[in-house]
């Protein structure tokens, strides 16, 4: 066990951070997209506003408002045609596994923190055998406002009992980094979705998780404790319009 890491926390986000399924979100919107005569391009759309629940995405393509139960609709369709697109492609980001059994065996504790509802998350985590490696799992169904809010990461750290600026926030996206900003904790992000230069101040950028070593985390942890403020400039450029 490293010293001080009991009293640390390592929080995941899922899509594109524990596994690698971007194109397949991308291409489900693609298609759905097709099915209702839009042209938004749905690959600039997730380097946007990737980590946010789908609804709310499908509520930024829209030139008039939408009700909510025809984007919820909307939503189900492009889910099923993502689980579609993704059944037999299930896989973990390299060196997950390896990678967490370190981690707990060092005394990090860890947690799942995701914008999915619980069927999605299970879709993923039970089909690869994941669950049993977090102590905490948060998803759409447990918080009132998803991501780029808070809420997700404030509601996993308080169920963890680990204050936020000892949680690590493992993302792929903006919005979810500006999410674990506006958390009060610190994050390391994985170029599975964009480029290194995109984000705003993680700790360290990685390709996955042969990467990283809890070791690794540890100093870095140690190394920069302060907690970088949410950036209202990048957060509004995610925002504007296609």
């Amino acid at each position: 066990m490293l010293p001080d890491s009991q009293q640390y926390a390592l929080i995941f986000d899922m899509d594109g951070t524990i596994i690698d399924n971007t194109p397949f979100q991308a291409e489900s919107f693609r298609l759905l997209f097709r099915d209702l005569g839009l042209t938004t391009d749905a690959r600039r759309l997730l380097d946007r506003l990737n980590g946010m629940p789908a609804s709310k995405i499908l509520q930024t393509v829209f030139t008039n408002p939408v009700p909510k139960k025809k984007l919820e609709e909307y939503a189900a369709q492009r889910e099923f045609l993502y689980r579609v697109l993704y059944w037999d492609k299930r896989k973990e980001i390299a060196g997950l596994t390896p990678f967490l059994q370190a981690a707990r065996a060092a005394g990090f504790k860890t947690a799942l923190g995701t914008g999915s509802a619980s069927d999605t998350i299970s879709y993923i985590i039970d089909h690869l055998d994941l669950r049993r490696h977090f102590d905490v799992i948060v998803g759409k169904d447990d918080v009132e406002r998803g991501k780029p809010h808070a809420d997700t990461y404030t509601s996993t750290s308080q169920q963890l009992g680990i204050p936020p600026e000892r949680c690590l926030v493992f993302e792929d996206a903006i919005l979810g980094e500006q999410s674990a900003y506006k958390a009060g904790m610190r994050c390391i992000t994985l170029t599975t979705t964009l480029k290194p230069e995109q984000f705003q101040a993680p700790l360290r950028v990685i390709k996955d998780f042969m990467d990283i070593t809890p070791e690794q985390i540890l100093e870095l942890l140690e190394q920069q404790p302060a907690t970088p403020k949410p950036s209202k400039e990048l957060a509004k450029r995610q925002y504007m319009q296609l």
